[in-house]
């Protein structure tokens, strides 16, 4: 067996044969297998609803995927519910999966519940898994070795009666590690049941790129020119994307994985990297054939996060919301006279977009490239470092502009002199009334003056910003009606200058969507405020927020 240290020296020589069998990597086409709906709510904090699971499965199918794994027809009702809703719909790329394990121990595959039920949920593909590493076997599962083998190829050879079937070799890098005679059998049994792919699992995420080239490359050997290998690693070492394409450069024809890599612990492979990589940088033949389909990933990526509720991962590569930001200005100054100096391919090429940020990090060439035509200050040199002078001191002060972009506009619209009156704040307060075993109730004054009409108005609310923003809409909506069309969708605060503890100073971010009478979604923006009272660093980011859209929407 060969060890660690010894891998490095042969890897090259491994790499070296291969490159003799792919010389024309554009032309082979690898699987993409997404099991985001089954491994991918094993991850904390992610649950899917069946109404949400099949949603994603449409848009995994639109995207081009080849195989869209729907769960274990036998461990709840929703996953037994999303194989009959499966059925009835036509699919246009991909073919449904299945999930399950082998049979139990000593009873027959046609008797045994979980078989019987991969069997029912009649998907033109099966998933089944056993296990390869020995100590599994012996401590884990607790059956004699070669049990485990007839386990393996019954199970195989049962689903083989009425469907394709994949084999997923549970922990196949540390079971060949302990025990590479006994992990390779566990594959024959696999291939002699009659399973079209063997899937080699990278189950505890902790194999280096070289040692999955290696075992593969060997299993590849020892099984013969038949057979055909796919990859599932994880990602506990964070190298799943790197160990997935490692076993794709040494013959493997399918990556299992899930949208934005989400999963048990440190989460699975991410296949929107896989692919991007697959296709734009080995030249690989993935998803659909026009490559169209790469340009819809960063929108399948944002999708799949709603649906999840999961929180954006901004620097997460090709989908990524700072995937392609600029924020140091010598960085936005040479991207906007050559693109691919700061940036490996073309933000577009995956559905993404490049963002110029502005913070007391950046540059004039930042003002420029981000609002310099917008307010014809595109070649004002002045103008752009005195609006860069006022972010550098409102971020001092604890401001933070380069996720708040209508804030930094309505700083623009004030220090260029554009910016109309559209009210005068008289004042406002707020009330909170607490009593000893009931629940809190909050009331909002405000009293402001909309050109010659004085506005005093009361709003009650669940807490301080609620009641702030029914009150300030009572005195606005008789003067501007469109303020009705922007909503809060997201509110989150952070403290400035902990140090300060209590008093400290604190940011507020409102993101808000402005939707149209139908309720569609016309567009998304943020504002912010820092105060040391959080009312009052709300209240900027709540009238600021109507300041914009009023601007925004002007004849």
């Amino acid at each position: 067996m060969v060890t660690d240290r010894g891998l490095h020296r042969n890897f090259f020589r491994i790499s070296e044969h291969q490159s003799h069998t792919m010389s024309h990597p554009n032309q082979r086409r690898i699987e993409l297998y997404d099991t985001t709906l089954r491994d991918g709510t094993q991850g904390q904090g992610v649950t899917l609803s069946q109404v949400d699971k099949i949603k994603i499965a449409r848009r995994l199918d639109e995207v081009g995927f080849d195989f869209i794994e729907g769960g274990y027809p036998l461990s709840n009702p929703k996953d037994v519910a999303f194989f009959e809703q499966a059925r009835d719909h036509d699919w246009k790329h991909a073919k449904v999966v299945a999930f399950g394990m082998t049979r139990r121990k000593g009873v027959a595959p046609e008797d045994d519940p979980g078989m019987r039920a991969l069997v029912g949920a009649r998907t033109p593909v099966i998933t089944v898994v056993g296990k390869t590493w020995d100590l599994h076997v012996d401590e884990v599962l607790r059956v004699e070795r070669d049990e485990n083998l007839a386990m393996i190829r019954e199970s195989v050879a049962f689903c083989a009666q009425s469907a394709e079937v994949f084999y997923d070799a549970e922990h196949f890098f540390d079971g060949y590690r302990a025990n590479a005679d006994y992990a390779l059998a566990t594959l024959r049994a696999a291939f002699e049941g009659g399973a079209t792919r063997l899937v080699l699992c990278d189950t505890n995420g902790g194999s280096m790129p070289d040692w999955i080239t290696h075992a593969l490359t060997s299993a590849a050997q020892a099984m013969g020119p038949d057979v055909h290998f796919g990859i599932h690693p994880h990602n506990d070492a964070g190298l799943a994307v790197a160990n997935a394409l490692a076993a794709v450069e040494v013959g493997a024809v399918q990556v299992q994985g899930t949208v934005n890599g989400i999963g048990e612990r440190c989460g699975n492979v991410d296949l929107t990297t896989v692919a991007a990589n697959l296709a734009l940088k080995l030249e690989h033949d993935c998803l659909l054939p026009d490559r169209a389909s790469l340009g819809k990933l960063t929108e399948l990526s944002r999708y799949v996060y709603e649906l999840a509720n999961l929180g954006l991962v901004a620097g997460q590569p090709y989908v990524g919301s700072g995937a392609f930001a600029h924020k140091g200005g010598m960085h936005v100054h040479a991207v906007r006279r050559v693109a691919h100096s700061y940036e490996h391919v073309p933000p577009d090429s995956v559905g993404n977009s490049r963002r110029i940020l502005v913070s007391e990090l950046s540059g004039a060439s930042n003002i420029a490239a981000v609002l310099g035509r917008k307010f014809d200050i595109e070649d004002d040199r002045e103008t752009q470092r005195k609006v860069l002078e006022r972010v550098q001191d409102l971020e001092n002060q604890g401001y933070q502009f380069e996720v708040a972009q209508a804030s930094f506009e309505l700083l623009l619209y004030d220090l260029l002199g554009k910016s109309p009156k559209l009210w005068d704040m008289d004042h406002y307060r707020c009330v909170i009334l607490k009593r000893e075993g009931a629940p809190s109730s909050t009331e909002a004054i405000v009293k402001l003056n909309v050109g010659d009409h004085e506005e005093h108005r009361v709003a009650a609310g669940d807490g301080p910003v609620n009641a702030l923003d029914g009150a300030l809409r009572r005195c606005l909506k008789n003067h501007y009606p469109q303020i009705k069309n922007v909503h809060l969708t997201d509110y989150k605060v952070r403290v400035v200058n902990p140090t300060a503890e209590s008093a400290a100073k604190v940011r507020v971010l409102a993101e808000w969507i402005v939707r149209d009478e139908n309720g569609n979604s016309r567009r998304n923006f943020t504002t912010t405020g820092v105060n040391e009272n959080i009312v009052d660093a709300s209240w900027e980011a709540i009238s600021g927020a109507f300041r914009y859209h009023l601007i925004e929407t002007a004849d």
